[in-house]
């Protein structure tokens, strides 16, 4: 069910995650609230970068975070505890195959059904473990989402890069746009999602910085290597895709990203 991660697990991809995380809160997380004494599994903690999130929004829950990478829970332990140092969180190692025994009013996974290979086994093992009358919630990108301005194919190839990149490790990077079905096929009851958009010009400063060049063209640039030793594009036209792209980052440049939320109940 688990899949090679495509952007890598590197300081660079830390970074990445945190920036995004920080820059996107409020839209990602917003109307996202869990009661105090709640159980909640965090499916796929990553570097922690959610994980913050969700116990500062939320004091006071009983959070089990599993992470299929042993070197990122150590990151997302150091940073929940220098954040929110007397939250309860208990990270454990562990693959979406073998999650735990036990039962939690809640489930949340962010950014993680992209990768694996079969997300809607994924989705039903998840189903399992939530008490009747809890919820999922769900939230993931899609990247032909991605439209700016100016308009270059140079930058689209290098995104397709990506796109193909991911698909090719078993993922689906355009998987936000099919949450709702997923989850529905899954066995999930009364299941709505709703669009994230991202937008961002020179009026918006930071999400300028923190989306659309610590984000999103980030990420892009993480797949370099793959796509260079796949022969995907030359050294030179993958500089030029992203020299483009970059473009959309300057006065006068526009960035447009489309993040989609679903929850669903038992």
């Amino acid at each position: 069910m688990g899949t090679d991660y495509v952007h890598g697990y590197t300081p660079a991809e830390t970074r990445r995650l945190t920036d995004q995380a920080q820059t996107l809160a409020d839209l990602l997380h917003g109307g996202t609230t869990y009661s105090p004494g709640s159980r909640v599994l965090e499916a796929g903690c990553g570097v922690g970068a959610q994980t913050v999130q969700l116990v500062t929004r939320s004091p006071g829950i009983d959070l089990v975070s599993v992470d299929i990478s042993e070197e990122s829970l150590a990151r997302a332990k150091a940073r929940v505890a220098a954040v929110a140092p007397d939250a309860r969180v208990d990270f454990r190692h562990a693959d979406l195959r073998e999650l735990p025994d036990e039962t939690f009013d809640h489930v949340f996974v962010c950014f993680v059904l992209e990768h694996l290979a079969d997300p809607h086994a994924a989705l039903v093992a998840l189903r399992r473990l939530i008490k009747p009358g809890g919820t999922i919630t769900a939230i993931e990108g899609d990247h032909q989402s991605a439209f700016f301005h100016p308009r270059s194919t140079a930058a689209q190839a290098v995104i397709d890069c990506l796109v193909d990149l991911q698909a090719e490790a078993g993922g689906d990077s355009l998987i936000g746009r099919r949450l709702q079905p997923l989850l529905k096929d899954a066995g999930y009851a009364d299941v709505r999602a709703h669009p994230c958009t991202v937008y961002a010009d020179e009026t918006l400063p930071h999400l300028v910085d923190g989306f659309t060049r610590k984000t999103f063209i980030a990420m892009v640039e993480s797949v370099r290597e793959r796509a260079l030793a796949a022969g995907m594009r030359t050294p030179a036209e993958w500089a030029q895709g992203i020299r483009d792209l970059e473009k959309s980052a300057e006065s006068g440049g526009t960035f447009h990203y489309t993040f989609f939320k679903a929850v669903g109940g038992t």
